[in-house]
């Protein structure tokens, strides 16, 4: 059970690897548009919901929360025994039989219902009208996820921040099992220089900060090469200066190449787990992070990347300042990546389910007797 499929990120990414895992498993989501996917999932069964067929759904499906709420509850699976959900939002409050088995992978509480709803709200410029009611209906949506989720059994959290999060917003205790990355594809520069361009990789969202990042290197000057497309793709080219190159979403074997040779990688936001910045990693890149969510259990300051404490362009300007009177190692970097590999990820999630399903049957065994 997956959120919806319009987009290309870290949850569909943990969708594939549920796939590898179990490859004769459908797939259930509120809506589906491959395009959007890159036809990632093209060789799956794929059943949505009756938002699906809704006017403007695939590209404006923030517009249907209340909508969503109702889709979710109507996927009939009694069928199975054991459904996983990999959900940051809606595909956790599936509505299941009492004897069937559900595992959520959480990759974070609904951020908009709990905690941003402010932000949520001018992140997606919504029209005036909508901004002064979306609020009231938040209040609503907060009782029902919090009480949707009862209907897990077992929570598996995508970090040790999102693990506090769940703990704080369901009172429920989790398994922290880190989201897959594909480390092979990445690979320490063996040949030729490293290049004089800093990186930055991502979906190109308010959430995400970049505008930051261009403000800085405005001002320092040096070469900065962006990645990604989304909705503020138009505003940051604007905003950027001659020495800021966008390149767009490029090929895989291409994005190996381009992080293997910058100087290092800026990750400014806050994120409950930062697939791209690990990739960085794997890249044997050090990493210039924002300090705050999961991304600060996974450098080491002054060995695998430094840390800025402010959202701000000066205090980024500061942290490159420091990098550059630094020197680090490439190898060690890399090796501290490798535990995140995509079959280490499977490994644990087919093993935590395999327990869990385990531990059902005896419960079920003892209860009979």
């Amino acid at each position: 059970m997956h959120d919806y499929l319009i987009q290309y990120g870290g949850a569909e990414r943990v969708l594939e690897s549920l796939c590898n895992i179990w490859p004769h498993a459908p797939i259930y989501t509120l809506v589906h548009e491959p395009r959007n996917v890159y036809g990632k999932f093209d060789s799956k069964t794929v059943r949505t919901s009756f938002i699906q067929k809704l006017p403007f759904a695939k590209s404006h499906h923030r517009l249907f929360p209340p909508l969503m709420m109702l889709g979710i509850e109507q996927f009939q699976l009694d069928y199975y025994d054991v459904v996983i959900s990999d959900s940051s939002s809606f595909a956790k409050n599936i509505i299941t039989k009492p004897g069937t088995l559900h595992i959520c992978y959480c990759h974070t509480p609904m951020r908009y219902a709990w905690d941003d709803c402010q932000y949520y709200t001018e992140e997606f410029s919504f029209p005036a009208w909508l901004k002064k009611i979306i609020p009231y209906f938040m209040n609503y949506i907060r009782v029902w996820d919090y009480y949707a989720s009862n209907g897990v059994d077992h929570f598996i959290a995508n970090s040790n921040f999102v693990k506090r999060r769940i703990d704080k917003y369901y009172h429920r205790d989790s398994e922290v099992i880190n989201p897959p990355v594909e480390t092979d594809k990445f690979s320490v520069k063996t040949k030729g220089k490293i290049g004089d361009y800093y990186l930055l990789v991502g979906r190109m969202m308010k959430y995400k900060k970049m505008d930051l990042v261009i403000e800085a290197f405005n001002e320092n000057g040096f070469p900065l090469k962006v990645v990604g497309r989304g909705m503020e793709y138009k505003r940051l080219r604007k905003m950027a200066g001659n020495n800021i190159e966008f390149l767009g979403r490029v090929p895989d074997r291409d994005l190996s190449n381009i992080y293997s040779a910058a100087q290092a990688f800026i990750f400014p936001q806050e994120e409950d787990f930062g697939i791209v910045a690990i990739e960085a990693l794997a890249s044997g890149r050090p990493v210039i992070a924002y300090q705050a969510g999961d991304i600060q259990e996974n450098i080491i300051d002054g060995q695998t990347g430094i840390f800025f404490k402010e959202q701000t362009a000066d205090s980024l300007n500061e942290a490159i300042k420091k990098f550059q009177r630094m020197s680090f190692d490439s190898e060690f970097i890399r090796n501290q990546a490798l535990k995140f590999d995509r079959r280490i990820f499977e490994d644990k999630i087919r093993r935590f389910v395999e327990e869990k399903w385990r531990e059902k049957q005896n419960q079920e065994i003892e209860n009979v007797s």
